[in-house]
């Protein structure tokens, strides 16, 4: 290797008997930074070392000033060393000092020194430090050099590990607040309610053997443990459970294509071939694969870090010999199992009798293990900030899917009610089983529709539990969302041919592709999506008609699916009729030619549109003899009539959806609805609550849709409900000057008997 000594080999070796010195750690790092210089020809070897502060601090150092040593600190982002612990990334230099962000310490006398390579000590993909060596010439570093220090980074995290560098005296009061009650709120992707005790999701296995013996014997190794992996995965598919097609098996099939690819295989051998063991080859490659899919800006990448992580993780375990005790076997029969973010084949491994909830300090509703966790109906919640920080393995814990609340270690008082919540809700759900396939009618005789909202293949199966007429809303954009590019033109004919086949007898409404503002494809150009306002911004219709061969290619789908069905199709977002007719326009040409080919078409086709956007309701003359139904999007209605970003919680609850403005509006869309005979429902968070179903029903509403558990609860206000009654009160609400009239309907509701 140029400008080494003896090269990376030669240079562990040495380091292992550093390592085996009977010396302190500080000892240790001094020796080592010694060690570098000379195998590297470099004048200068330095370590910094992270702070509780995060701030960088210079823990020792051969060829700078020893009296800098731990008095010299860099914020992260601060100068080169700051830079690279930012980025998380190497750096190579000819000429440090004319780099803009070089930041001078005159303490360390390194003004003399021209060139510098610097590269991040990591640990579990974190970064703890910074290695970096300099010359006094101008030179480029080769890749063999960078390398090297990189595999020599890799050890050295095992030394600041180890522990005895850190004052842990700074993190005493996290340490304190660690045994008391807990609560956090985080993100509900799993509906249900969970009382159980903590399981430390702990793939990551301790590698403690890092420098290779044989370097051809460790190659072989890890080519044998990569083939086995292999094998597993594919053994996993074919299972009894997971044969049968769903997304939950498409999520496999793409985590098997990582398993084979090759690029990983040769990045760890080409890790072993620098003198790490397998083992360590793995690590390596996780660790610097992980602190770079971090910091991606593209979320897609972000979250294919976890399928590597679990891939890495389990070939570990293949190369070690260590088992999880917690997947295999030895799970408490109330597991609650805690992680930072993990892949779907991992979740898999477990015990789903003994599994109650799953909580993820990271992740996302349509992640692979969240799409996985719903197909095995496993409460879950995510985004749960600095769990990880705050939980220790069999603690007691409580999980709320309904409000994404996780509450650790919590009092009698919290567990008393929740233990109630629990054991209400099994009762209820008793109650909403036994009238599930009972008629939704009023006490006064007016039927009213109940239908769900879907998404996936997954969420079909409700539609049956839940005793629900209809799938109101079919949100075909996460079919885009959860795939790792656009779904072909094939994808979406079998995922809507199955819908319907799902839905048999049951109407469906499918509402074309919804995307952009907070729901962004993983293939999407991001930067292209960068705006001020991206809930007004370029989404839904908007992107179908300026990419028309996108909204064309999924009509033709749905419209293939239903060949000889009924179809009901609606677009959203519309803000005009004019966006309404050209969307309807393209409806049309492909039915001419799907007829043109000889194809079969749907035997009845309906068109309709959302209403979602203001303008549109003021041109309801003009559109409604165009549609052949209307659909009314609840949530984006109301953060456009109020001005309120629903994303934005200091004013996403300001304004109630009971409000004399929110009803008069809705009454007048009924209203309208009704003069030109146009079904219209209802769908979104407003139509899943019972009191605030219960004022739609009130306004003239007599088709809603909503999440499947919200059937029963609704179902029920419903047959308890005299809707003539409650329609003659609410005349008196609309002109009211307050901000909410829900103290009125709950008055209604308790004087009339009616369940809420």
């Amino acid at each position: 290797m140029a400008g080494a000594v003896g090269g990376p080999r030669v240079l562990l070796r040495k380091l292992r008997e550093v390592m085996a010195e009977q010396v302190t750690a500080q000892q240790r790092l001094d020796m080592i930074v010694v060690l570098i210089a000379s195998n590297m020809v470099a004048e200068v070897c330095s370590v910094y070392l992270m702070r509780p502060t995060n701030e960088l601090e210079l823990f020792a150092t051969e060829g700078l000033k020893p009296t800098a040593v731990h008095k010299t600190r860099l914020r992260v982002g601060e100068g080169l060393i700051g830079d690279i612990a930012s980025h998380a990334r190497p750096l190579n230099l000819a000429d440090a000092q004319s780099h803009p962000g070089f930041a001078y310490r005159p303490e360390t006398g390194e003004e003399v020194y021209k060139s510098l390579m610097g590269v991040p000590v990591l640990r579990s993909g974190r970064v703890v430090g910074v290695l970096a060596v300099q010359n006094r010439t101008k030179r480029n570093y080769t890749e063999e050099e960078v390398e090297a220090l990189q595999t020599v980074a890799m050890v050295l995290a095992e030394v600041v590990a180890a522990g005895d560098l850190i004052n842990l005296q700074e993190l005493d009061g996290a340490a304190q607040t660690q045994r008391r009650p807990f609560h956090i709120a985080a993100s509900a992707f799993a509906e249900g309610i969970a009382l159980g005790h903590a399981v430390m999701h702990e793939p990551r296995v301790h590698v403690t053997r890092l420098i290779a013996e044989d370097v051809d014997a460790e190659l072989e190794r890890l080519e044998q443990s990569v083939y086995e992996l292999r094998g597993s995965i594919d053994d996993m598919l074919e299972t009894e459970d997971l044969s049968h097609a769903g997304d939950h098996r498409e999520v496999l099939q793409a985590y098997r294509m990582f398993a084979n690819d090759r690029g990983w295989l040769q990045r760890m051998s080409e890790a072993v071939r620098t003198g790490l063991t397998a083992e360590a080859a793995v690590e390596r490659v996780q660790n610097d694969t992980r602190a770079r899919l971090l910091r991606a800006a593209d979320p897609y990448l972000r979250d294919r870090l976890h399928d590597f992580d679990d891939l890495a993780n389990r070939l570990l375990r293949q190369l070690t010999g260590v088992k999880l005790s917690s997947a295999s076997g030895n799970l408490p029969h109330d597991t609650i199992l805690i992680a930072r973010n993990m892949g779907p084949a991992e979740l898999l491994d477990y015990d789903k009798v003994r599994l109650r909830g799953l909580v993820l300090e990271e992740g996302a509703a349509n992640a692979h293990v969240a799409i996985v966790a719903r197909a095995l109906g496993i409460v879950t919640v995510g985004r749960a900030e600095a769990i990880l920080d705050n939980i220790d393995q069999g603690d007691a814990i409580i999980l709320d899917g309904d409000a994404g609340d996780v509450y650790i270690r919590p009092t009698s008082d919290i567990i008393d009610a929740y233990s109630e919540k629990a054991r209400f809700r099994a009762r209820k759900q008793e109650q909403y089983q036994a009238i599930r396939h009972e008629p939704s009618v009023t006490q006064d005789g007016e039927p009213v529709a109940l239908y769900v909202n879907a998404g996936l293949q997954v969420d079909l199966r409700h539609l049956h539990e839940s005793g629900a007429e209809g799938i109101g809303l079919f949100r075909t954009e996460l079919q885009f969302m959860v795939a790792a590019k656009l779904p072909s033109l094939k994808d979406q004919i079998e995922l809507y041919t199955a819908v319907l086949d799902a839905a048999g007898d049951h109407p469906t409404v499918f509402r074309t592709l919804d995307v952009g503002g907070d729901k962004m494809l993983p293939y999407m150009d991001v930067a292209a999506f960068k705006e001020e306002n991206p809930a007004l911004g370029w989404r839904a219709i908007r992107i179908g008609l300026d990419r028309p061969a996108l909204l064309r290619h999924q009509l033709r789908a749905l419209l293939t699916a239903a060949a000889g069905r009924s179809l009901r199709v609606m677009f959203p977002v519309v803000a005009e009729v004019a966006e309404f007719k050209r969307a309807r326009g393209f409806v049309d040409k492909e039915l001419a030619r799907l007829k043109k080919f000889g194809h079969p078409v749907p035997a009845h086709l309906e068109i309709g549109t959302m209403l979602e956007v203001p303008s549109l309701v003021w041109q309801l003359d003009t559109l409604l003899p165009l549609v052949d139904f209307v659909s009314v999007g609840s949530n984006d209605l109301m953060q456009f009539l109020f001005a309120v970003d629903r994303g934005n919680s200091r004013v996403s609850n300001r304004y109630d959806l009971l409000s004399p403005a929110t009803l008069g509006f809705l009454r007048f869309i009924v209203t309208k609805c009704r003069a030109h005979n146009v079904p219209v429902t209802l769908c979104g968070e407003m139509s899943g609550k019972p009191l605030e179903a219960m004022a739609l029903v009130g306004l003239g509403f007599r088709r809603i849709s909503m999440s499947p558990a919200a059937i029963g609860p609704v179902k029920m206000m419903v047959r308890s409900l005299p809707a003539g009654r409650l329609e003659a009160f609410m005349e008196g609400l609309y002109g009211l000057p307050d901000a909410s009239v829900r103290e009125q309907l709950t008055g209604f509701a308790a004087d009339h008997g009616v369940v809420i």
